[in-house]
Formats: C-alpha cells, sequence, structure tokens
C-alpha cells in the first residue's frame, strides 16, 4: 500500500501537489494558506532561475509541508520554536523518510539539527525572506530591499546558508537591481 509520502512525492505537478495539500489540510486539520503557497513559489523561482542543481520535487514538497504543525496567530514563543520539530515528526507518520524530516525541521535553526542539510537551506531563506515581505497582523509586510538586509544582517547573522548569496543574486535579478 502506498504511503501518503510516496503519493505526494510522485506527484511532479506543482498544482496537483498543492491540491494533495489543500485536501490534507482539509481532513487532517494541518497548515497550509496563502503564505504557504508564496514561499513555495518563491523557491520554485529561485531553484529554476539560478538553475540550482537539487532535487526541486524534495523542495516543493518540503515547502508545502514544513510548516504543516505551525499555529495561526500565536504569541507563544515555545509553539514558535516547535513547529518545525512538531511537524517532521508528523510528516515521519505519513512515511516520509528521517532525511525529508530533517529538512522540513531544520527550515529554522531552534531543534539545533545538524549537519544541517543543504535543502534546508533553500527552506530557511524563502521562509524568513518570504515571511518579511508578508503582511501580519502585528505589522506591514517589508520592502523587497529592507527584508534582503534583514535577512542577512539580522535573521541569519553568524549563520552559515550555503545558498545566501545566491539567493541576494536571485533577489536583485529578479527586482531588476544592478549587482
Amino acid at each position: 500500500m502506498e504511503t501518503f509520502a510516496e503519493y505526494i512525492l510522485s506527484e511532479k505537478d506543482y498544482i496537483k501537489k498543492m491540491e494533495i495539500v489543500y485536501y490534507l489540510k482539509k481532513r487532517n486539520n494541518i497548515f497550509f494558506d496563502n503564505s504557504v503557497i508564496f514561499k513555495t513559489e518563491l523557491a520554485r523561482m529561485f531553484i529554476d532561475d539560478m538553475n540550482l542543481e537539487v532535487d526541486k520535487n524534495t523542495i516543493i514538497t518540503a515547502c508545502l509541508l514544513f510548516s504543516c504543525k505551525k499555529e495561526e496567530n500565536t504569541n507563544d514563543i515555545e509553539k514558535i520554536r516547535n513547529y518545525a520539530k512538531e511537524g517532521a515528526k508528523y510528516l515521519a507518520t505519513l512515511g516520509f523518510d528521517e532525511r525529508f524530516c530533517r529538512i522540513c525541521e531544520q527550515v529554522n535553526r531552534y531543534s539545533k539539527s545538524t549537519p544541517r542539510e543543504p535543502e534546508a537551506d533553500i527552506l530557511e531563506l524563502v521562509d524568513n525572506f518570504g515571511g518579511m515581505l508578508l503582511n501580519r497582523p502585528e505589522r506591514k509586510g517589508f520592502p523587497v530591499d529592507e527584508a534582503l538586509v534583514l535577512l542577512e544582517y539580522r535573521n541569519l547573522k553568524n549563520k552559515d546558508n550555503k545558498y545566501l548569496e545566491r539567493f541576494k543574486e536571485f533577489v536583485h535579478i529578479a527586482e531588476g537591481i544592478a549587482v
């Protein structure tokens, strides 16, 4: 019998993958909203535009699912710190392998999971940057240039992210800014 993990990973069509996650949300009450779609599209564009040699299918699927246990509008710092780890545990119950779950858990650095997977660095970038661009109840979204500065000098300060320089280049190209 096919697991959910095998089912969604075998689906190569981007839109159909999103539909699968949408129905998983309806059935199992996972977190899935427009911010997830936005960040997934950002990851897809980054991979395609920069010709990154990574497993695009794994990253797109992870983008759609890493925040599955995130709670909307919570101020509870422990829930914020643990949603990726809890999500990884949940994804394991759906048949995802240890590496895929580790990629999802490493979207943020709260779990201190090491060694870091390269794909997790891409998730970290799109989650942080995409999150800063979006409006939230407590603040308006940041302009692109400000979000990029905050990403590099606040969120990822003293952090080794394998794709940061390529991501900055991608943003500058996408925004038409001279590099």
